[in-house]
């Protein structure tokens, strides 16, 4: 770990990770046991619960490691679970971790991600390198998607995987340069609190999926960046929670990205486009379902 990423951590204000379980007893565990070494500085770490079968197994291996259990008792989707869990935090808490459970930090992931946004008031948010289990780079800093990206991605992405709308969505090939990008997953990514406050945090109109693309679209709109830092890395393991649920998933995936692209677009003569994007995300679920 670079000694500025050390410095940039423990002198620059306090920092918290916030995650979000819903039956993720295989995967916490591994996700709690690598906050510790993310960061130089000791650093609060929240579970927020929404309304797990047996939140009180994960209390248990919550509280084991020293973090603090949020039981909400409803499941009001992931970014107002996390939202919830923001509100609790201490007013001098700056920096806000938020990742996916099924993740596992690298060592020193959260000082370089501090340090990268310390470095530029502009920075509002700053995401890691993901990496699959596999070791391959998981396209995780992105352009905002447009009606034209939307829609070839939303087409061709499964049946041809390295089209040109696709490619330039996920900004491929530039995966191990620190670069600005639309947004950044959600599965783990750092903002400034006071920039997540002024936003009013995710948008709990998404249920599932969409509420990052939005929140780095707002970034954006306020001036400020996202910038994708590969020196700070994050191994996404993947969970069962979801397993038996893709149909489901499928659907939550593209009714969130229609809402995100008919928002961005809703001035009232682009209403063909917004169409032909309602067809082309209906087409994408039914050749997926039938694959």
């Amino acid at each position: 770990m670079n000694a500025d990423a050390t410095a940039g951590s423990a002198g620059l204000g306090r920092a918290a990770i916030v995650t979000v379980s819903y039956n993720s007893h295989d995967v916490l565990p591994p996700f709690l046991a690598s906050t510790p070494a993310a960061s130089s500085a000791p650093v609060e770490v929240v579970v927020a619960d929404n309304d797990s079968t047996d939140a009180d197994g994960l209390r248990a291996v919550t509280e084991a490691a020293g973090a603090r259990f949020l039981e909400l008792g409803e499941n009001r989707g992931y970014g107002a679970a996390v939202n919830r869990a923001v509100a609790t935090l201490e007013p001098d808490v700056r920096w806000l971790l938020v990742s996916n459970p099924d993740v596992v930090l690298g060592a020193g992931a959260l000082d370089r991600l501090i340090a990268t946004a310390a470095a530029d008031p502009t920075i509002g948010a700053v995401g890691p390198k993901v990496l699959e289990p596999t070791g391959e780079v998981y396209p995780s800093a992105r352009l905002v998607p447009s009606l034209r990206t939307g829609l070839g991605h939303a087409l061709f992405a499964d049946l041809w995987p390295g089209n040109p709308w696709t490619k330039r969505y996920r900004q491929e090939g530039e995966q191990d340069l620190r670069r600005d990008a639309g947004w950044l997953s959600g599965a783990c990514v750092l903002v400034r609190r006071d920039v997540f406050e002024r936003l009013g945090g995710f948008d709990e109109g998404y249920f599932m999926y969409f509420e990052d693309v939005d929140l780095g679209w707002r970034v954006g709109h306020l001036g400020l960046r996202n910038v994708y830092e590969p020196a700070a890395t994050a191994t996404h393991v993947g969970g069962t929670a979801t397993q038996g649920s893709s149909e489901r998933m499928r659907r939550a995936h593209h009714e969130s990205a229609y809402r995100f692209l008919a928002r961005k677009y809703r001035a009232w003569w682009l209403w063909p486009l917004r169409l032909a994007l309602r067809v082309a995300l209906a087409l994408r679920a039914h050749l997926t379902h039938t694959r």
